[in-house]
């Protein structure tokens, strides 16, 4: 009852996942279909999912269309490429029969279906370089706003953070780890959490290449496996612009003459880069007045506020001053190339890390079928330019997996051509069939595996409570370019 309360209230994110991540699939199988059919191979059947069949019909051109239960991925079967009964179905050709393709047959089919994914994705950037990506201010960049003097380990151990020991400051730009560039904030983080670095004792390290005050300096900081699923971390967080929201009735703020669209600089001549750092210098304060800088307009501005104490939205005891803030969206134009090369990169920089032993990554924190499904889901929840830029993401992320040299996957398929062609003859059949099975359940097993954790997280945050007091409001979008 509930699963159909959820998918009843949330039709809209349902439909855009079913058009977008279906349709990133049917983009990946119609690219290995039309190839086959232009090399002249037989396609016996094309099909949108695994397992048993929920319809099908047969098309004039002798071809089963199939859309079958598993949503997991799916298949064109073609019998002069490859023994697939054991995934696809018994074949209703005689395929030791058929007349055998040539080595550059197929590598083109094999590799035609991440090529298409590569082209859809191509053509969703150049969309997204029209209509604009939606941002923050703050996810834009990778200047530090909040540099925490603590983090709390997954054991609940307290300790200084790894930013604090190797001496970060507010303000300080990252525009690189260990040597790869970034000039985003979840770039950073993602090439951090990926990062291998080690010291000889084995301690965790990387190398932040920073600006600060115009010169460009190299930090060593050993990052702590932090939060709740224990990524990289190392205790600083991304510069924020305090736009007043809301202010609320009854409160300091509404006394004090603070406008909505007011922007916060300053609290008692201390620069403020953050949320976070706006309540601690108020914490700091302890309840006497303190003055607020703000930008109205072309004006600058001083406000004496005396905060309150109340409780904020955790039900703790706080001094308030009664602001709902804003973080501005704004719309930018990246080209399509950098688009879809910043995603490849940071799939190729996650890959890596995954498949590096000194790494932190493991299989637990990937995302299945259902991560991808929430994904989307947030996506379409704050904006349909965002349902475009995350289905990029999936489909670059499509095109490199299934490039991978694993057997069932294309890449295993093109180790297999390429093998056979270097020995002068096929390799045996039982030897692909028997491969391709065991294969296909791994993969199978690791899809459950990685939902299963992608279910965890999902119910987590469904749970958790919402941010502290003072937590900012719904953004405003903001276009520089008009």
């Amino acid at each position: 009852m509930e699963l159909l309360s959820f998918l009843l209230g949330n039709l809209w994110s349902v439909l855009l996942i079913a058009v977008f991540f279906g349709g990133s699939i049917f983009v990946h199988e119609l690219g290995h279909f039309l190839a086959a059919r232009r090399r002249g191979l037989i396609v016996e059947r094309f099909s949108i999912g695994f397992g048993p069949k929920i319809c099908s019909w047969t098309g004039k051109d002798g071809v089963e269309y199939r859309l079958s239960w598993l949503p997991l991925g799916g298949y064109v079967s073609l019998p002069q490429l490859a023994d697939m009964r054991g995934i696809e179905g018994e074949s209703t050709k005689d395929w030791q029969r058929l007349p055998p393709p040539n080595y550059a047959t197929k590598m083109i089919v094999f590799g035609a279906g991440a090529f298409f994914n590569i082209i859809f994705a191509f053509a969703l950037a150049c969309l997204v370089w029209g209509v604009g990506q939606p941002t923050t201010t703050s996810l834009n960049s990778t200047r530090i706003g909040v540099v925490m003097p603590t983090l709390t380990l997954p054991d609940g151990r307290t300790v200084p953070s790894p930013a604090i020991e190797a001496g970060l400051q507010v303000g300080d730009v990252i525009r690189a780890v260990d040597g790869k560039s970034v000039d985003n904030w979840l770039g950073f983080m993602q090439t951090l959490a990926a990062g291998a670095g080690r010291t000889n004792d084995d301690r965790r390290e990387a190398r932040l290449t920073i600006e600060r005050a115009g010169q460009t300096l190299d930090v060593v900081v050993h990052p702590l496996l932090a939060g709740e699923d224990g990524f990289r971390t190392v205790g600083v967080e991304t510069t924020d612009t305090l736009i007043v929201g809301r202010i609320l009735p009854d409160s300091a703020a509404a006394d004090s003459g603070l406008l909505p669209g007011d922007v916060l600089v300053h609290v008692d001549g201390q620069n403020v880069a953050s949320v976070e750092e706006f309540i601690a210098l108020v914490q700091k304060a302890a309840g006497a007045p303190v003055t607020l800088t703000v930008q109205r307009a072309a004006q600058t501005l001083k406000f004496p506020v005396t905060p309150r104490l109340g409780k904020n939205r955790s039900g703790q005891q706080a001094f308030l001053v009664g602001i709902e803030y804003r973080t501005p969206y704004i719309i930018i134009h990246p080209s399509p190339l950098k688009q879809v090369g910043d995603h490849a990169t940071m799939t190729w920089r996650v890959l890596s890390g995954l498949l590096n032993p000194k790494s932190d990554l493991g299989p637990s924190k990937l995302s299945g079928p259902v991560g991808i499904a929430r994904g989307f889901h947030s996506m379409a929840q704050v904006d349909i330019r965002l349902v475009l830029w995350f289905t990029i993401l999936v489909n670059v992320n499509l095109a490199i997996f299934n490039l991978l040299p694993i057997p069932v996957l294309d890449g295993g398929h093109m180790v297999f051509a390429t093998i056979a062609k270097l020995r002068g003859r096929n390799l045996p059949v039982q030897f692909i069939a028997t491969t391709q099975t065991v294969f296909m359940v791994l993969l199978f097993t690791m899809i459950i595996y990685v939902s299963s954790f992608d279910i965890r997280r999902w119910v987590r945050d469904a749970r958790a409570d919402r941010a502290p007091s003072e937590a900012p409001a719904a953004p405003v979008a903001v276009d520089p370019a008009k």
